[in-house]
C-alpha cells in the first residue's frame, strides 16, 4: 500500500454516468447495455468516445 502526501501532481480525469452519455448521444438502448456492460455505471469521458459504436449519418 502507498500513501499520497500531495494531491498537486495528480491528474483528475472527468468520469460520466454511461446513462447521461448515451442519452447526449442519442445511442440506441443495445448500445447503452453493450456500454454499461463493458464499464459499469460510470466511465471517463475519453473511454467512453472511443468505444462508442455509431451509425453513420448519412444525408
Amino acid at each position: 500500500m502507498q500513501r499520497i502526501e500531495s494531491l498537486e501532481n495528480v491528474e483528475i480525469k472527468p468520469v460520466w454516468s454511461v446513462k447521461d452519455f448515451a442519452k447526449r448521444r442519442r445511442l440506441t438502448d443495445i448500445e447503452e447495455a453493450r456500454l454499461l456492460q463493458l464499464f459499469g455505471p460510470f466511465a471517463t469521458a475519453s473511454e467512453l468516445l472511443h468505444n462508442v459504436q455509431r451509425e453513420p449519418r448519412w444525408r
